[in-house]
């Protein structure tokens, strides 16, 4: 077995976070997990005592997180792999989803994520060891209709993790986005928000896409299972790529986008080399 490792992941009640934290300590490793609330606390102290540990944190409540961060690292020990799971997708055509709903995504998906890594990150560097894992998506490269606040806070997200790759690689630390396509959690289920209908104009596009995607909930090709076991293998490398896509729909979807924006550089080349000068 491999040496035992201390894991904090956000949002640790569904999902991924959950997935990857029982496959964790099925591996034998020690887990601190963000919930929301007592009962969820309680159940995941249970699972297996002593080895998982449980802690109530909104991400949004960006003042609580540095004070957290250093109480699991005196009362659990030093963390080594961080991983920024904690997140929503919202869904709704832009021209008719409220600013609000922006806001609320980026607080989650972003500025929660952020704020988690700047209170472990004086840590890791003093140890000049970790592993930071950011869940992003195959949605912070490609985009489909109707989750553009979703996309554009998986990008931002994508953006500030392939950058912290580069400045924390000095301190021995690496950075991994994992960018996971279709999965059966509950992401276009219980835990998606969604706009209401209101441009009967966007009808022929996007009506199909909706229903497509509610019936599609937990039929998913994705294992979450399985995304957790490659994600312990990911850090077992003494070389972790900065990105990982999870699942043949991503691994799709990537490659017909790079292949698409190979093709618009060259049909465009000579106008975009015009400028210099």
């Amino acid at each position: 077995m491999n040496p035992s490792k201390l894991f904090f992941i956000t949002g640790v009640s569904s999902g991924f976070g959950r997935a990857l934290a029982e496959e964790a300590l099925k591996a034998g490793h020690r887990v601190a997990g963000t919930v929301r609330n007592q009962q969820a606390k309680q159940e995941f102290d249970a699972l297996v005592p002593g080895r998982s540990t449980g802690w109530i944190l909104d991400v949004t409540d960006f003042d609580a997180i540095a004070p957290l961060a250093d109480i699991v690292e005196r009362e659990t020990g030093p963390v080594d792999v961080l991983v920024n799971n904690a997140g929503y997708g919202h869904e709704g055509i832009m021209e008719e989803s409220p600013l609000s709903e922006v806001l609320h995504q980026f607080d989650v998906n972003v500025f929660g994520a952020v704020a988690v890594i700047k209170a472990f990150l004086p840590a890791f560097r003093a140890r000049r060891a970790g592993h930071i894992l950011n869940v992003t998506s195959m949605g912070g490269f490609i985009t489909m209709p109707g989750i553009s606040y979703y996309c554009g806070s998986k990008f931002a997200l994508q953006g500030i993790s392939e950058t912290l790759t580069k400045e924390l690689k000095p301190f021995n630390i690496a950075v991994t986005a994992i960018q996971p396509g279709s999965f059966r959690t509950d992401w276009a289920g219980r835990s998606m928000v969604r706009s209401p209908r209101s441009i009967s104009d966007y009808d022929p596009l996007f009506g199909p896409i909706r229903e497509t995607r509610e019936k599609r909930s937990g039929h998913q090709p994705g294992s979450p299972q399985k995304a957790a076991r490659a994600i312990l293998r990911l850090i077992d490398s003494p070389a972790p790529p900065a990105s990982l896509l999870l699942g043949s729909d991503a691994v799709m979807y990537v490659r017909e986008k790079l292949q698409q924006m190979s093709a618009d550089i060259d049909a465009w080349e000579e106008i975009s080399r015009s400028t210099d000068g």
